[in-house]
């Protein structure tokens, strides 16, 4: 005879709810959403030192060699997700945002010491491999901490935050591949340390995170989920907390763990529109990124004639439209909404890119426009792509949530990203600005598509509790 389950009612989804902003909400955006400063690093040191490693003596990559090593970090991110996501969903938030982390740390300090393609390729693919599992693992935990009334804006800023690691990586790429100042093989190398020292400070603040109360209550660990919220609310509280409404105590089903095959049909069956739009809005926003980011450096050097080493300068413009944009606009996702705000940014970076792809390929734009056009597109752009992320953590149940944020962040990069590193490697290589132009349509199409597609089947969760946008799986009638 089977061991009768186990039913518990809670509060803990209100309590979390209903808490104010405090100091402990801006303690976990600041040591979990480092990820994405990391991810904005390493994506800018790759394409900011594009050049560095086309003229190392021990390297000297091809343009198309260039673009490989970014398919290479993407593939690993992808890897990484899938992976890590799960153990997410099965071992915890907590343990696997350590884990992660420390990943990325030995990956990407292993990459200054490449000593060829093979080798520099290896490394980034674990570097990516960290980062991958930092989405699912340090997601999950945000959206299940972070109050609902101020979700949307937060998740944006948190991902826009890529920016200034961005910003970052190109004042690194600068100041290393300053002419004179190390040698060619030198200065490249030291500008991975970056990565290396920042996330070493961030698992210092990372100890003062405790593991999600709605995953400890849903794997049989109520006492500890109890321990840890009456802590939060400690910590958050200025004062009495307001009471919490009536009726709002959910019964669920506890067990350690819930089937893997379980997770899949909550993502796959019973969302299948949800299922839908996500891969959506993950495939477009990953091509149109990697497509245009990773091989921005190869444009300024081949089109027109910038150094490697001033590439940095034509970056932090650009950096700064993609982080004001999610912190201006984000706000607005929790007030107009998710739907309109979605579909609008979606489909504005398309039209826009089509647009100055035209004025490119036209020989209009000198290297300071198109960056002035670059940096004004993707002000709309990056809050896009930060809602895709918004949009698949908080579309599926609890039960689930890293492996969703996983499935389709891999699927998306896989689908829309992996290639486009590569592809727009190949197109500058042929130095045809038309070549370059067909490409940018392609990713003004299906940004277009995405936001078609947000219009037709978005959903309304802004200000909505995650249990009230996706109930979980182990939930009872009430």
């Amino acid at each position: 005879m089977s061991a009768k389950p186990t039913i518990i009612a809670t509060d803990i989804p209100a309590r979390l709810d209903r808490l104010r902003w405090s100091r402990f909400h801006t303690l976990v955006v600041v040591a979990l959403g480092v990820t994405w400063i990391l991810d904005g690093l390493e994506v800018t040191l790759a394409g900011s030192i594009a050049g560095a490693l086309q003229q190392s003596p021990v390297l000297h990559f091809s343009a198309a060699e260039v673009g490989a090593v970014g398919s290479s970090y993407l593939c690993g991110a992808v890897s990484g997700a899938l992976l890590f996501g799960y153990l997410t969903d099965r071992l915890g938030r907590r343990k696997l945002f350590f884990v992660t982390l420390g990943v990325y740390l030995v990956a990407t300090a292993a990459t200054a010491a490449a000593w060829d393609f093979a080798s520099f390729a290896f490394f980034r693919f674990m570097t990516g491999a960290g980062i991958g599992g930092e989405y699912a693992a340090v997601n999950s935990a945000i959206q299940e901490l972070v109050p609902a009334r101020f979700r949307g804006r937060t998740d944006l800023a948190i991902n826009g935050s890529f920016w200034l690691g961005a910003a970052l990586g190109a004042v690194g790429a600068v100041t290393f591949l300053r002419p004179g100042w190390l040698p060619v093989d030198t200065g490249w190398r030291a500008a991975f340390g970056i990565g290396a020292v920042l996330g070493l400070g961030i698992l210092l603040l990372r100890r003062h995170i405790p593991e999600s109360p709605r995953w400890l209550m849903l794997h049989d660990r109520l006492p500890e989920a109890e321990t840890v919220i009456s802590t939060i609310e400690r910590r958050a509280g200025e004062g009495p907390a307001p009471p919490i409404p009536a009726g709002k105590r959910m019964r669920f089903t506890v067990s350690s763990r819930t089937a893997v095959a379980r997770m899949m049909l909550a993502i796959l069956r019973d969302y299948p529109r949800r299922a839908l739009l996500g891969l959506v809005l993950m495939a477009a926003q990953a091509f149109f990124y990697n497509a245009i980011f990773f091989s921005y450096a190869l444009v300024l050097t081949r089109f027109y004639a910038v150094h490697s080493d001033a590439v940095g300068w034509y970056i932090l413009p650009f950096a700064l439209g993609n982080f004001v944009g999610p912190l201006v606009l984000g706000p607005l996702f929790d007030t107009l909404g998710r739907k309109p705000m979605i579909g609008a940014t979606y489909a504005l970076s398309g039209i826009l890119l089509a647009a100055v792809g035209w004025l490119f390929r036209a020989g209009m734009l000198d290297a300071a426009q198109l960056t002035a056009c670059w940096t004004g597109i993707f002000f709309f752009a990056s809050a896009a792509a930060s809602a895709a992320y918004l949009t698949v953590s908080e579309s599926f149940p609890l039960e689930a949530r890293a492996l969703a944020i996983a499935l389709f962040y891999a699927l998306g990069t896989a689908t829309g990203g992996v290639v486009a590193p590569w592809l727009f490697g190949a197109l500058v290589g042929t130095g045809e600005r038309g070549a370059v132009f067909a490409g940018y349509l392609v990713g003004a199409g299906l940004m277009i598509a995405a936001a078609l597609t947000e219009f037709a089947i978005g959903i309304k969760a802004e200000r909505q509790s995650l249990e009230s946008v996706a109930r979980p799986i182990s939930a009872l009638a009430d």
